[in-house]
């Protein structure tokens, strides 16, 4: 029997409206700016993410490698959700190098999801997904080390700058 895959979620509780922090969530450019990992380098383009089935592309950097993912927006409700399922954008992220492999997303999925919370307040909470990556990827309830960080701390590094950024 397959093991059951259970996201890690850490959730903050943000002084802003939902629609506020949407607006940054569905920007690709902001990514970079509230990225609590230091993975991610920078939007390829500008548009901001309007549904389900749009794609970005963010420049990303671990250990030392500097490559793209090709994220796959799977679900969008202004102000309320939006998930996305990344894939390799270039053959040294693919699964066996494989240059056929780019663009197909691996299964897992990054999200936030936006709970209003009394006057112009919203919890938002980051969700990883891992879906079908091993689990020895994930201990003690997400210390899944990224770089230097644990997931959680690098999520929860996530919230804290979304804050910063949405009340400025």
């Amino acid at each position: 029997m397959a093991e059951e895959s259970r996201p890690v979620e850490v959730s903050r509780r943000i002084q802003a409206p939902a629609a506020l922090i949407f607006k940054i969530l569905a920007d690709p450019r902001c990514h970079a700016d509230f990225d609590g990992s230091g993975m991610v380098r920078g939007a390829v383009d500008g548009r901001p993410i309007s549904g389900v089935g749009n794609t970005f592309t963010i420049k990303m950097h671990r250990l030392g490698d500097d490559y793209l993912m090709i994220n796959h927006v799977v679900e969008f409700e202004p102000d309320s959700r939006i998930f996305w399922q990344p894939a390799p954008g270039d053959p040294s992220r693919a699964e066996d190098n494989d240059p056929s492999k780019v663009g197909i997303p691996a299964g897992y999925r990054w999200g936030y999801v936006l709970t209003p919370d009394g006057d112009d307040a919203t919890i938002v909470t980051e969700v990883f997904d891992r879906g079908p990556l091993p689990a020895d990827l994930l201990s003690d309830g997400g210390a899944w080390i990224n770089g230097n960080n644990l997931l959680t701390e690098s999520m929860a590094a996530s919230l804290e700058r979304l804050e910063k950024i949405a009340t400025e």
